[in-house]
């Protein structure tokens, strides 16, 4: 047995150009189109050295072909994400080596068939392991981006900016907003930060409280702060829930709250309507 299967094995490796030939063109052209940044004889190769280890793993010791296996599709999975071929493009195309291999030695394989398809099912693993890292590093930058577009510091003049928060405050994103008033504050020098908050919906005792813990600590390295765009329902809560302000100071709106340290309006220029101001 062991003496076919080693004639076997050696003939599909004889014929992996062929078979790799064969591949190729059932292949569909979103496929190729893909993968056409790629010469085609580099694409040739990778797919021949895969049909070269299934024709291994009919006599070879399947720990040392499952190495090569596991590192074929650890760089060729990266190949195919890179090239924007789907999950189920890919895994569909695995499925296309078994149906070249086994259209040409159907009955000589039926035997010893568990051998490929073992190492094939390896690679559907790998390239699903593959996939989902690449999608889990896609979501952290996306997620990190938002993060960073969700505490925006914006520089006003020399020393000065303002930081304008829009929805919810909660543990985390306060302990960002934190985070980002502090660094940008040093980076950037300020001896001002405004906190925009009109856009916040809500004011609870633990938002007033993480507000405070900034202020703090944005005082310890020396930059003054206000908090405009409390609006009248806002207000209201504040008071209900008895948090005290007294200490921070606050104006109703960002125009004031410019105006309070010295920036004021441009007269208006009658062939320019837009406003601007100055410092």
């Amino acid at each position: 047995m062991r003496d076919e299967l080693l004639y076997i094995g050696k003939k599909i490796i004889d014929n992996k150009q062929e078979l790799a030939i064969q591949f190729s063109d059932l292949m569909d052209s979103e496929y190729k189109r893909k993968l056409v940044y790629h010469e085609e004889s580099e694409v040739l190769k990778w797919r021949a050295e895969l049909i070269e280890y299934l024709g291994e793993s009919l006599f070879e010791e399947r720990s040392v072909v499952l190495k090569k296996i596991v590192q074929w599709g650890t760089d060729i999975g990266k190949v195919a994400v890179e090239n924007g071929l789907s999950l189920s493009q890919t895994l569909k195309s695995l499925a296309l080596f078994r149906t070249v291999i086994w259209g040409v030695f159907t009955e000589e394989l039926q035997q010893k068939q568990f051998a490929p398809i073992t190492m094939l099912d390896q690679l559907n693993h790998i390239f699903v392991e593959i996939y989902e890292e690449h999608n889990m590093e896609t979501i952290k930058r996306a997620y990190a981006a938002l993060e960073e577009l969700s505490v925006p510091i914006v520089p006003l003049s020399e020393g000065i900016a303002v930081m304008p928060i829009v929805g919810q405050i909660d543990t985390h994103r306060s302990q960002l907003i934190m985070e980002t008033a502090l660094e940008k504050s040093a980076q950037l020098q300020l001896s001002y930060l405004i906190f925009d908050i009109s856009g916040v919906l809500i004011v609870d005792t633990m938002v007033a409280d993480n507000i405070f813990q900034i202020v703090k600590a944005l005082q310890l390295i020396g930059t003054k702060t206000m908090i405009t765009g409390i609006r009248p329902e806002i207000a209201q809560t504040v008071v209900d829930l008895g948090v005290d302000f007294g200490t921070i100071k606050t104006r109703a709106t960002l125009e004031k709250g410019l105006e309070e340290i010295g920036f004021s309006k441009l007269p208006e220029n009658p062939q320019r309507k837009k406003d601007k101001w100055r410092y």
